[in-house]
């Protein structure tokens, strides 16, 4: 499972023209799912996720988490953290699980962090073609994959 995370202070989710969620200060999360992703790399990145110490304490230095802040977390679904462009220019996403596979795995994500968090997740939509919006604040992106642990 991988993840790309950015401490925003806002982001959204539109779709057809309508927004879905939107947040104010957090972390905007892309998650990408491969079939060999299960509850213990849920269990994982959410702990990691909820634990990075990537805003800012009184003194500017970046020591707390979101849960310290009280932040907000948007989730959104992204098969392309999976792409594979070893050869030619278009992106082969074999690595990225069906939907039968990732839909469970992404709601179980969402479910976590929920519970980790301790308030509720804004979502994108599943599958759907979204228009991610958002004020990267830093910048902070962080990039973490399961699979790699060390």
């Amino acid at each position: 499972m991988r993840t790309l995370i950015q401490r925003v202070s806002q982001a959204s989710v539109t779709i057809e023209g309508a927004i879905k969620s939107s947040i104010g200060r957090g972390l905007l999360i892309l998650v990408g799912i491969e079939a060999a992703d299960g509850q213990e790399d849920i269990d994982w990145l959410v702990n990691k996720i909820a634990g990075l110490r990537i805003f800012e304490d009184p003194e500017g230095v970046m020591n707390l988490s979101v849960k310290d802040i009280q932040g907000e977390a948007l989730v959104v679904s992204q098969f392309t953290l999976h792409a594979r462009v070893k050869k030619g220019f278009r992106p082969s996403y074999i690595d990225a699980a069906p939907s039968a596979v990732s839909i469970p795995l992404y709601e179980q994500f969402v479910e976590n962090l929920v519970q980790e968090l301790g308030k509720p997740v804004q979502t994108g939509e599943f599958g759907a073609m979204m228009q991610v919006s958002l004020v990267n604040d830093g910048p902070v992106t962080i990039w973490i994959d399961s699979k790699n642990r060390q």
